[in-house]
């Protein structure tokens, strides 16, 4: 198995088609190992069995996948790192060798210590030192008839059959009262707490808009009494009900020190709205004096709205990561975007991957290694052409990709 050897791979990629990473920061990527603030690792599953807990809404609902070129399968940074990661041997052959160390070796084999795992549930071989749970929320925002919603297109029905399925395990019982219900999602939330859960998800952008507004308490308790037996809400009353439900689970989370991490960029499926995910619309959200104490997270960059996202994070309890990027834009653009972000607030920027099963030959494994590859190589272009331009130091330069890497995420879950 070979090393793998950040520096080196970073100052081959950029010597003849980009500014190369100065030597002193790219000897701080190769040796500094990274807090991964979003993936989806998979579980170590027996014979005949599938894990089918690394996302609240089903991969194969997707029927037509709607990706930019980086992350289309016959990109040959993928090949690269199913290369480097198993020396062209069988990924199905190591998985069984290691066993119920596996996830661990894919950690230490892409330079990570820490990965925060986005999963209904955590699994064998996802051990709590090294894999942080973030467990999926959106379905207590839908508690009355989603009839009309799954009507919108197919991958509507296939994501609301799933949310739907999700509140009933946690739900057990129907409540048939508003406050009961309140109760139940705060149980669940303590549960989660308690069970070893650092943020909870919302994935909210392929179901609506993230436009959230500010109903009364009496107001959405009446709308929840009427329709919770019977009938079906107007698309108004139910986008109320649903706003309120969010603020009380963000409040909620502020409470039990979760962080709040909120899907922010272009999804995969063919039918999902751009639109839906601009994080100018979360604006009021981060304003409300009320949930300041409720930490909140943009995902994968905003990509493409970074720049939106940009003026957000100068807020107190808003950061942002750039998981995904790797496979969202190429290097370039990615060290573009980074730059930014980096010039408007360098405290609030996280690493992230996003790794994530692909397809059966492309695995959290590749866009593991992917992630950690890239997402270095845009870190160090863009603290480069800093210190180039005189923005910053050598010194601060190497702060930056420690602070990016691992320290930002240490000071927002407070390890």
């Amino acid at each position: 198995m070979k090393p793998f050897a950040f520096a080196v791979a970073i100052i081959s990629l950029t010597a003849c088609t980009r500014p190369s990473i100065a030597p002193e920061i790219a000897a701080e990527l190769e040796h500094t190992k990274s807090i991964d603030n979003h993936a989806h690792p998979m579980c170590v599953v027996g014979p005949g069995e599938q894990d089918r807990n690394f996302d609240a809404l089903p991969a194969d609902a997707v029927q037509i996948p709607a990706l930019p070129a980086p992350s289309r399968p016959d990109n040959p940074i993928f090949r690269q790192a199913k290369k480097d990661m198993f020396d062209d041997g069988s990924k199905a052959d190591i998985a069984r060798v290691k066993g119920d160390l596996y996830p661990v070796w894919i950690l230490n084999h892409t330079g990570t210590e820490i990965m925060l795992a986005n999963r209904i549930s955590m699994g064998r071989g996802l051990t709590s030192d090294r894999f942080k749970w973030v467990p999926f929320v959106d379905m207590f925002l839908f508690p009355l008839s989603n009839t009309a919603l799954k009507q919108e297109d197919p991958e509507h029905e296939a994501f609301f059959k799933s949310e739907e399925k999700l509140l009933a395990e946690v739900q057990k019982e129907p409540l048939l009262g508003f406050e009961d219900y309140l109760t139940m999602i705060t149980h669940t939330l303590e549960m989660y707490k308690s069970d070893g859960a650092v943020a909870l998800k919302f994935e909210l952008a392929y179901l609506r808009d993230l436009e959230i507004s500010n109903p009364k308490k009496e107001d959405v308790e009446r709308i929840y009494t009427i329709y919770v037996q019977s009938a079906e809400p107007s698309a108004e009353e139910y986008k109320a009900l649903q706003d309120y439900l969010f603020r009380y689970t963000a409040r909620e989370a502020g409470r039990l020190g979760l962080a709040i991490h909120i899907h922010t960029s272009i999804g995969v499926g063919s039918y999902f709205r751009a639109a839906n995910a601009n994080p100018l619309a979360l604006e009021p959200l981060f304003n409300d004096p009320e949930l300041r104490k409720t930490k909140f997270v943009m995902l994968h960059g905003a990509w493409p709205f970074t720049r939106e996202a940009g003026t957000l994070i100068l807020k107190p309890n808003v950061f942002i990561d750039f998981s995904a990027y790797s496979y969202l834009a190429y290097p370039a653009q990615a060290a573009k975007d980074l730059r930014f972000l980096l010039e408007m607030a360098p405290e609030k920027v996280l690493y992230g991957s996003d790794a994530s099963p692909f397809t059966d030959e492309i695995g959290w494994e590749e866009t593991a290694w992917t992630g950690s590859k890239l997402g270095r190589q845009a870190l160090g272009t863009a603290i480069t052409g800093m210190i180039d331009d005189g923005e910053i130091s050598l010194e601060a330069g190497k702060r930056l990709v420690h602070m990016v890497l691992r320290d930002n995420a240490r000071h927002l879950y407070g390890w």
